[in-house]
């Protein structure tokens, strides 16, 4: 099989898998969630969400509706050897996968209103990568859903606002987003750059595993002061005030312009899917475990 036909594969079952099977570590946390819960209220939703994971993987068939709007995380080696291909085979991929898993078709065009393949202009999208003496392709599809895309928040904040406002506009975000995305909720959060680059980090900062913290320590305790903040709101399961709001707080911090301090928040309902592979320039496949 060619290079090409290996990574249209792969990125088709890496769609399959997103929506069908949770990552492990976000699995073990829904479940500890279950374990822990000392509410008749927070039991049944959690045990409802489990019911719902189990019966997806087993049936190989997506876990909610909402397949999402895909898109893929590519790491791509200097030396590997068919980086411009790669915008088409995810292409085909993403077609293949509609019909195949099958994925609710969810790209809409602005004038032609929903193309009926989950292929748009820029969709699906991809956040570049270029690794320095590498000949590794590392492809991670992210389905992201609709409801928690509506509750994400980009916040241009006063740099004279500090730490203090941004643990301020954090938690008011967790408020105001209440029950609409489907919690408890796994939030990525990036700080400085840009308004886009913001986003982008809070984006690729869901894809740590839960129950790790980024590597400064002063971030990681900053991680963790606002998952026991956010959880002492009493949001709750399903928004019904018992069991946990959030599940995990990833942080990733850019440098920023003196005059600006972006925050971008990106909501993961409980279901926080996505799934990943590594494939070098012989075609060799090694899945990732998050």
């Amino acid at each position: 099989m060619e290079l090409p036909e290996i990574i249209e594969n792969v990125a088709i079952e890496l769609l399959r898998s997103a929506v069908t099977k949770l990552p492990d570590s976000v699995e073990k946390a829904l479940l500890k969630a279950l374990e822990e819960s000392q509410t008749d209220v927070a039991k049944t939703q959690l045990q409802a969400i489990v019911d719902d994971f189990i019966t997806a993987k087993t049936s190989i068939l997506p876990m909610c509706q909402d397949t999402g709007v895909v898109s893929f995380f590519v790491k791509a080696g200097e030396h590997f050897p068919i980086i411009a291909e790669l915008p088409n085979i995810l292409k085909k991929a993403t077609i293949k996968a509609t019909h195949d898993v099958p994925l609710r078709p969810n790209a809409v065009d602005l004038f032609k209103g929903n193309t009926g393949n989950n292929v748009a202009d820029y969709i699906p999208w991809i956040y570049w990568e270029i690794v320095p003496n590498s000949n590794m392709l590392e492809l991670v599809a992210f389905p992201k859903g609709g409801g928690s895309t509506n509750i994400s928040k980009l916040g241009l904040l006063k740099p004279g606002e500090g730490l203090k406002g941004i643990k301020r506009f954090i938690v008011d975000s967790v408020v105001d987003a209440g029950a609409k995305g489907c919690p408890p909720y796994f939030l990525g959060i990036g700080i400085g750059g840009g308004e886009d680059i913001a986003m982008n980090l809070a984006k690729k900062a869901l894809l740590r595993s839960v129950g790790t913290h980024n590597t400064n320590l002063k971030i990681a305790e900053l991680e963790k002061e606002l998952l026991k903040a956010l959880n002492e709101l009493k949001i709750g399961v399903m928004g019904l005030g018992e069991g946990p709001t959030v599940l995990s707080v990833h942080i990733e911090v850019a440098g920023r312009h003196p005059a600006s301090l972006p925050v971008g928040i990106v909501f993961s309902c409980w279901a926080d899917r996505h799934a990943g592979a590594r494939i070098d320039s012989e075609g060799n496949i090694t899945y990732l475990n998050f």
